[in-house]
């Protein structure tokens, strides 16, 4: 999966946007305002930064050499993902899928009712 790739599929949720607060190349994916995913526009090989779930996040490092724990991250709840790896599609859109579903969690009521709405 490449960086476009990765953009349209997280733009595809509901309650999503992008932007870039901190510079012209660090990408920031939210769901009602929070970020769920972040990275590097100018980072070789292409890597995110996603949400996870602690212990689901050391199983997966354990288990593929391609997530290691997040840089610049609270490394308790987040992974860096090497997305250009031999992870393959499929994993990659599961595990965007659980950083998203991880914000949504944190969301207040109000925010959950809106988005349930979109």
């Amino acid at each position: 999966m490449n960086v476009e790739e990765f953009r349209e599929y997280c733009l595809s949720k509901k309650g999503t946007s992008d932007d870039f607060p901190f510079d012209e190349h660090t990408l920031c994916l939210r769901v009602m305002g929070k970020i769920f995913a972040i990275t590097g526009l100018d980072n070789i090989p292409f890597k995110v930064n996603l949400k996870c779930e602690p212990d689901y996040a050391v199983e997966l490092r354990e288990q593929y050499p391609e997530i290691q724990p997040g840089w610049h991250m609270n490394k308790a709840h987040w992974n860096t993902v090497e997305f250009e790896g031999g992870l393959g599609d499929a994993l990659l859109k599961q595990l965007i899928d659980h950083s998203y579903e991880q914000v949504v969690k944190t969301l207040k009521k109000a925010q959950k009712e809106e988005l349930a709405q979109l």
